[in-house]
């Protein structure tokens, strides 16, 4: 037993040593002997090397075989996560630092995370649902900045499992597209959802739930970079928006409101919104205007032809009167979030394109309508999840559903989990409509089952019976 301990020992001392000769190319010192020796034997440190050869070995196993961009991804998620591990072990020599402080400590991984992002950028590539699987999934990563209750973010645990769901609409796509065409493809969408959950779930909630430990004696952060002086030159330009921060961390729904949000809003304060309008006169009415004589003139109704906007309006993702949540004209826009919602309130998505959309809590009803390539990702809902006028739609129900309705729609692709098996599906004028159902066992494939768009009507007995057509190769 000591021995095997021994050797776990020196196995762990070599990889430190091995990654502080790379900590200086990503802004992190190298450790100096006693802090090596105590991180390789800090119990958080090992697990996480264990959490990385367990899971993140076999998902470059699955990698390897794949090759390509399945493979270049899988390297990149492999350097995020040592670099986490480098930062976990800098945060234990390091004090806390405040919030203009964080985002330069983190700054590696974000450097990391803009490096996945770029490899989804450009042509769409056929290994797209693999990329951004694997690059959504590092937002799970972020639970390092987790500095308390008031920093805008979830708690770590929560945050791992919240981040994998954005991922898990993507992963779904690839288990579905290569269950029966190739098993590396779906050995490596189950590896990585198992790096996640519960795997990296599993290690924040035992070392870190209540986020990174930070030394109260060890060196100040890393302050940000001073303004320049006079007279010196210009700085290099900046590197990309950092993903944490503080812009980043805030809700959606916390925005200051605008459009008719505001209206309302201002309307609600009972202050006296209409001391500034100005009184309008008799002379002002139209009926009382000369220039205003009912008389279309030419030159009006050549101007006419000629549309002054556009027929899609200005893109919206708003609360109205704090019941209605409103969704409209957003177009390829793959990270919609709403997260601060109520039961009470209702979701109104209408004419989007190539979007998604997440709304993460319990909401009274859904409803899709006029989107085409929309992909929407819920929780619960207490009434009904409708979709309406649409053209290739996807739709994955995390939680629970009473009804899901689909009107005069074409391709439509439904992923239930196990708590809404027992939802209600009615569908009317609709076509190519795909449920994906989850297998029996946990690791289980999905099972996808096609509703039929067919049926054959028989007068029997005085009345008429109506029956599915079933195809059959005969």
């Amino acid at each position: 037993m000591e021995e095997k301990l021994i050797a776990r020992l020196e196995s762990a001392v070599a990889r430190l040593e091995s990654l502080s000769t790379g900590f200086g190319s990503r802004g992190l010192p190298a450790f100096d002997d006693d802090t090596a020796a105590a991180s390789s034997s800090d119990p958080s440190i090992l697990a996480f090397d264990d959490l990385i050869s367990q899971y993140l070995g076999r998902v470059s196993s699955a990698a390897e075989k794949i090759g390509g961009q399945v493979l270049e991804v899988t390297n990149v998620l492999q350097e995020a996560f040592n670099v986490q591990k480098e930062l976990l072990i800098k945060a234990k020599q390091t004090q806390k630092p405040d919030p203009a402080g964080l985002p330069e400590f983190l700054k590696p991984l974000n450097e990391v995370m803009v490096k996945a992002n770029a490899l989804t950028e450009g042509r769409r590539s056929e290994f797209f649902n693999h990329l951004k699987s694997a690059t959504d999934s590092l937002s799970a990563l972020a639970w390092i900045a987790f500095t308390g209750k008031d920093c805008g973010m979830s708690m770590p645990i929560a945050h791992v499992e919240e981040s994998w769901q954005m991922a898990e609409f993507y992963n779904n796509k690839v288990l579905v597209e290569y269950k029966s065409k190739d098993p590396n493809h779906v050995e490596w969408a189950k590896a990585i959802k198992e790096l996640y959950l519960p795997g990296l779930r599993d290690y924040v909630k035992s070392h870190y739930p209540l986020g990174p430990v930070w030394s109260a004696t060890g060196k100040p952060a890393a302050a940000p970079p001073k303004a320049p002086t006079p007279g010196a030159p210009a700085p290099p330009p900046p590197p990309p928006a950092s993903l944490f921060s503080s812009e980043s961390s805030q809700a959606s729904s916390s925005r200051p409101k605008e459009g008719m949000a505001a209206v309302f809003q201002e309307i609600s304060s009972g202050k006296p919104v209409t001391s500034g309008l100005r009184k309008v006169t008799a002379d002002m009415k139209t009926k009382n205007r000369a220039d205003r004589s009912g008389v279309v003139s030419a030159g009006e109704k050549g101007r006419s032809n000629s549309p002054s906007f556009s027929k899609a309006g200005p893109p919206k993702l708003e609360l109205q009167v704090g019941r209605k949540w409103v969704v409209e004209n957003q177009i390829g826009k793959k990270q919609l979030v709403i997260d601060d919602c109520d039961s009470k309130q209702s979701v109104y998505v209408y004419g989007c394109k190539e979007s998604v959309l997440q709304i993460q809590g319990k909401v009274n009803n859904i409803t899709i309508d006029k989107c085409t390539k929309m992909g929407v990702v819920f929780t619960d809902v207490v009434a009904a999840f409708e979709i309406v006028n649409c053209n290739g739609v996807e739709v994955q129900c995390q939680g629970s559903a009473p009804t899901i309705s689909v009107d005069n729609t074409t391709g439509c692709q439904l992923y239930l989990s196990k708590e809404s098996l027992g939802t209600s599906i009615t569908t009317a004028k609709s076509s190519e409509i795909n449920v994906l159902v989850p297998g029996a066992e946990p690791d289980g494939d999905w099972g996808e089952h096609s509703l039929p768009q067919q049926f054959v009507h028989t007068f029997k007995d005085g009345h008429f019976e109506t029956t599915p057509v079933s195809h059959s190769g005969g």
